[in-house]
């Protein structure tokens, strides 16, 4: 590729100011790790948990992670408590789910500025002295109606030395499951293990005459197509499945124009402050028919179309399912919409007529999209993290959505090395080898300049956007009849794990970083910068 995009994306990395020092003991007087008490001993990581901070110094404290704050009761990315000495303060809080080393951060009291990391390295490596852009915030007033806590901005001095209050945390696992099943990445608000048992259930094709014209357990044969009883069996089945998360509403929207028809589940969760800003996250439910002749796979693999779509597209379409799950009970500022969408394998139709005909005075703030996520990394395959949309190949148009991925990925799900190497594939080749080529130990974080899924429909009303795949054109069972759950646990399969531990671990990494991804744009929606 061209120096253009290297020396760019370098700059990117690089857009923010450089921290001060950091240290055990910083200039903060009798201040020291010891001075904040945290409660309790054994701390949960990925899920919401309340631990209480009891000071022994008057201090600050900055707490960079997810909160909820009492007043408002909705999530906010960090605050900073001022505690005199004796105070304590209770907090509900959610600590990485695949990062056990978390920090707080502690001050003179009243301190405003603080340092933070770089958006590609873990709050671990900043400790150490990786410094790779390191930037700085600062501690605001409350911006949401009824809220307490400070939130935290970007802000244009460090404060100086801090002191680095280490904790780890461990995260929950299922008693009845072995490191081959996934057990590591079993528990928590969500997991990869829950978007496991979705797939295997929509995919299982044990044979039962009195489940539905498909003649199996689960749901095959979801491809559009006018009086198909398959298809609308799989349409009332999802359309219960979001009623029983107790969404505010779930509507099954039917768009016809000419020949082209196009059926969505869309479940609701209506904002508190912004009901009018829609902030949506997406996957396609339909899968390839047999008439959708693919070209270019290797001789052998039977028919051109599937009945299963295990990877394209009931990996995404399990990675909504479970996330509208956790969140229909969680009080957001903006509504929150989890759609299935309907032909996309005919042309986008589904999320094309849904983002064409919002109601009047409703806008999109973000959208995320997953689309045949699950065969990649930790498996020998690259995991893309693309967004959009792009203006130019020599150059990120959109800095903050690159940012915010990189700084999911870079703490709370601890990959930053794997990033590293993406940026350096990326950089060598673009994104067609990523989507093609065997990687090893490979997350590229990127801006990419084709739509080939549903993002297309929202970039196309201006919509930043952001989604997640895995290996695509190198897929030999992309489109076919053996996009199987088989199929997919045979490719992940590797020297030394399982592939169902490889890819209920891939799950549970795209799973957390689109969760993380709907709690940010809900408190700071990313704009599209084109």
């Amino acid at each position: 590729m061209d120096a253009a995009r290297a020396i760019l994306m370098v700059a990117v990395m690089s857009l923010a100011p450089l921290s001060g020092c950091i240290g055990e003991e910083g200039d903060s007087g009798s201040l020291s790790t010891d001075s904040l008490n945290v409660w309790p001993d054994i701390i949960p990581g990925g899920d919401w948990t309340v631990i209480k901070l009891d000071a022994d110094s008057d201090m600050s404290v900055f707490v960079p992670y997810f909160v909820q704050d009492p007043g408002s009761m909705r999530a906010q990315n960090g605050t900073v408590f001022d505690l005199k000495e004796g105070d304590s303060v209770s907090v509900n809080v959610l600590f990485p789910p695949r990062n056990s080393d978390v920090f707080l951060l502690i001050g003179d009291y009243g301190r405003e500025n603080w340092p933070i990391r770089a958006s590609g390295i873990s709050w671990a490596a900043w400790d150490s002295g990786v410094d790779e852009g390191s930037s700085s915030v600062m501690a605001v007033e409350n911006q949401d109606d009824g809220g307490e806590w400070p939130w935290i901005v970007p802000g244009n001095d460090d404060g100086g030395e801090v002191i680095v209050k280490s904790l780890e945390t461990v995260r929950f696992q299922r008693a009845d499951l072995t490191d081959a099943d996934g057990v590591g990445a079993s528990g928590g608000w969500v997991n990869g293990r829950d978007v496991y048992d979705w797939v295997d259930f929509i995919t299982d094709d044990t044979p039962c005459a009195t489940c539905g014209a498909d003649g199996a357990v689960g749901y095959l044969d979801r491809w559009i197509g006018n009086a198909n009883p398959s298809y609308e069996h799989a349409i009332t089945y999802f359309e219960g499945v979001m009623q029983g998360y107790g969404l505010d509403s779930v509507e099954v929207h039917r768009f016809q124009s000419n020949t082209a028809w196009a059926v969505n589940i869309c479940g609701y969760k209506i904002g508190s402050v912004y009901p009018d800003e829609w902030l949506i996250f997406g996957a396609h439910f339909d899968i390839a028919p047999p008439v959708a002749y693919t070209p270019g796979a290797q001789d052998g693999i039977p028919g051109y179309g599937t009945r299963h779509g295990a990877y394209d597209n009931a990996a995404g379409s399990s990675m909504v399912l479970t996330t509208a799950s956790v969140l229909a009970e969680f009080d957001a500022r903006r509504t929150m919409v989890f759609c299935l969408w309907s032909s996309e394998e005919e042309g986008l139709w589904g999320s094309r007529s849904f983002a064409n005909d919002l109601p009047d005075g409703v806008t999109v703030s973000n959208y995320l999209n997953l689309d045949m996520a699950g065969v990649n990394y930790p498996g020998d395959y690259a995991l893309s993290v693309y967004l959009g949309p792009d203006g130019s190949q020599e150059e990120i148009d959109q800095a903050g959505m690159f940012y915010l991925a990189e700084w999911i990925g870079g703490d709370a799900l601890d990959l930053g090395n794997e990033m590293q190497r993406g940026r350096e594939a990326w950089l060598e080749g673009g994104e067609s080898p990523l989507w093609g080529d065997i990687y090893e130990d490979t997350v590229a974080v990127y801006e990419s300049p084709t739509a080939r899924s549903d993002h297309d429909s929202f970039q196309s009303i201006g919509v930043a956007t952001l989604g997640w795949n895995g290996l695509v054109d190198g897929y030999p069972c992309y489109h076919r009849e053996c996009d199987t759950m088989d199929t997919m646990i045979e490719y992940m399969d590797t020297a030394d794990s399982t592939g169902i531990n490889n890819l209920v671990h891939s799950w549970d990494i795209v799973t957390w970083w689109a969760v993380y991804a709907f709690l940010h744009m809900d408190q700071t929606p990313v704009p599209n910068e084109l």
